[in-house]
């Protein structure tokens, strides 16, 4: 549908191409949104483990050179 410079939109034809667009979302499962949900949860408690090794490392360090001068 080509549309010049004047063709202008009416409010309720926006609200029915807004809901066209919705009807094309295909939405996750119930199974996949918890599996999802698992595996970030998993990921997040990973990386917090490792930045909180690193920062201990890296603490030490500093406080190790610290103590040198």
């Amino acid at each position: 549908m080509a549309q010049g410079p004047e063709h202008r939109t009416t409010p309720a034809e926006f609200i029915k191409q807004v809901r066209a667009e919705g009807n094309k979302v295909v939405w996750p499962s119930r199974q996949e949104t918890l599996t999802t949900a698992l595996f970030v949860g998993m990921m997040m408690v990973l990386l917090a483990v490792f930045f909180l090794g690193i920062d201990s490392l890296f603490g030490a360090a500093v406080k190790w050179l610290l103590s040198l001068a």
